[in-house]
């Protein structure tokens, strides 16, 4: 079904992940969460998510740059539209609908916690709205935008829509994902350098050239273990998040094996889907870390 594929619904996990995470930082603070709340916010983030989803599917199909990419399961879009140009009204259908209840449950938020959501709320919705119009022509902005949105945006928000207060852990939490995320996408705008340049975007990979482009995602993922690792051995984190910390030989490969396969696209989608891997293991284990930390 290409409205379906247009979702991307295997990225969709990372969403679910990240609210995953915000859920446990409030359990630590929260006695009870009501039920009706915990489907608002794992909705309204996986809502989000698709949401940027569909309208990238159908503002690259508009400008043609589907037709020009090589996809790789973990890059270049779903194919959905190319394949089936006759849903393209459709996927920008679903697109508005998904951004319409993201902002009725954002609504719902508002009147229960008041003004923090609404500039939250606001923020990430102009993250969904600009990114493919406008963010992926901004080399350092495109780098930090996805980051920020399911780091800072999503981990706060779902916390203070809780009913949480932001603490120092969820501020190590967001910064984690900050990083994580953002080399994701940083990684995966590589195969797609050629095909991005001719539509205009203006990505680090295309900017500063590929192997300076890998030695930022070598820097973005192992800072991330280093803040890890600073943070626990400040006590600012309960050792059980160090489970996040298995991933590292991980994300030591991915940081050493990217810049010898820039020259070998054959080779790329094995390193990519490490890294894909690698990151949402290291969620996930943050995560059951949060639950186990208290």
């Amino acid at each position: 079904m290409p409205l379906l594929r247009a979702t991307r619904p295997n990225f969709l996990l990372l969403a679910l992940l990240c609210v995953a995470l915000a859920i446990a930082l409030s359990g630590r603070q929260l006695p009870l969460v009501q039920g009706l709340q915990l489907v608002s916010v794992v909705l309204g983030a996986v809502l989000a998510h698709a949401a940027v989803n569909l309208l990238n599917e159908y503002q690259d199909f508009r400008s043609g740059l589907d037709l020009i990419t090589q996809r790789t399961p973990f890059s270049g879009g779903s194919g959905a539209l190319p394949e089936n140009p006759e849903a393209a009204a459709q996927v920008l259908v679903a697109a508005l609908a998904a951004l319409a209840l993201v902002v009725l449950i954002g609504l719902y938020f508002l009147w229960l916690r008041g003004l923090p959501i609404l500039v939250l709320g606001v923020a990430g919705l102009l993250l969904v709205i600009t990114y493919t119009g406008w963010i992926t022509r901004s080399p350092w902005l495109c780098l930090l935008a996805p980051g920020l949105g399911f780091g800072p945006i999503m981990i706060l928000g779902v916390q203070l829509a809780l009913g949480g207060s932001p603490d120092t852990a969820t501020v190590v939490v967001a910064l984690l994902v900050l990083l994580l995320v953002s080399e994701l996408l940083l990684i995966n705008q590589i195969p797609d350098v050629s095909a991005d340049r001719k539509v205009g975007r203006r990505h680090l990979p295309i900017v500063l050239g590929l192997h300076k482009a890998a030695w930022i995602v070598a820097i973005l993922l192992l800072g991330a273990y280093l803040l890890l690792a600073g943070a626990l051995w400040l006590g600012l984190l309960p050792m059980a998040y160090a489970l996040a910390g298995l991933t590292l030989p991980a994300a030591l490969w991915v940081s050493w094996r990217l810049p010898q396969v820039l020259d070998r696209p054959e080779q790329l989608p094995q390193v990519l889907g490490g890294n894909v891997a690698s990151l949402l293991l290291t969620l996930a284990l943050l995560a059951l870390g949060l639950w186990l930390g208290d």
